[in-house]
């Protein structure tokens, strides 16, 4: 039943994966693309994660070098602490626009720039301008309600700092209970 979760995550990616081909087909100058970092420099808020996503982008930053998982820790913590303004992805390296877990980034980065949320002006800005313009004609926006409904089946969705916070906290459990002495 673990798995359950993870395998209606795949299907969700399946699905985000089938409308970026599709708008990339049929838009081959679409903005989103390696390169682009807008959406990760400018996020209204830290994303929220269900379980299942973070689980997979824990596995993600599991592979980090120390060092670099130590400046996510940072970022996050600057964040957390100076909320105002866009959020800047703690994840995003900031010299090259990359994203160090890109195969394990969650569904909100996933379909950003595919999908829209307007009442929650979720959708990229860039892009919709370019279609007001005439540009990107015919352009299918996926409605991320959808994804919002399948992602509610997959464990209680908390932002990024939280899920942060549960890991150190696992992690001060473990090192406690590594140093008690054996009965």
């Amino acid at each position: 039943v673990r798995n359950a979760p993870m395998s209606v995550l795949a299907k969700i990616h399946a699905d985000i994966d089938a409308r970026v081909t599709a708008i990339r087909s049929a838009h081959p100058d679409w903005l989103c693309g390696k390169g682009c970092d807008a959406c990760c420099r400018r996020l209204a808020e830290l994303p929220r994660l269900s379980t299942a996503e973070w689980r997979l982008l824990r596995s993600g930053l599991e592979t980090l070098a120390p060092e670099r998982l130590a400046e996510v820790r940072q970022a996050l913590a600057a964040l957390t602490e100076n909320p105002d303004g866009f959020v800047v992805c703690p994840l995003l390296e900031q010299s090259t626009g990359a994203c160090p877990v890109y195969a394990q980034r969650p569904v909100a980065c996933r379909s950003y720039g595919f999908y829209v949320q307007r009442d929650r002006g979720l959708h990229c800005r860039d892009i919709e301008a370019q279609v007001a313009a005439g540009s990107l004609a015919g352009v299918v926006w996926g409605n991320h309600d959808v994804i919002d409904q399948e992602l509610a089946k997959l464990g209680t969705a908390r932002p990024l700092n939280e899920w942060f916070t549960l890991w150190a906290q696992e992690d001060a459990a473990a090192a406690r209970t590594a140093q008690l002495p054996a009965v």
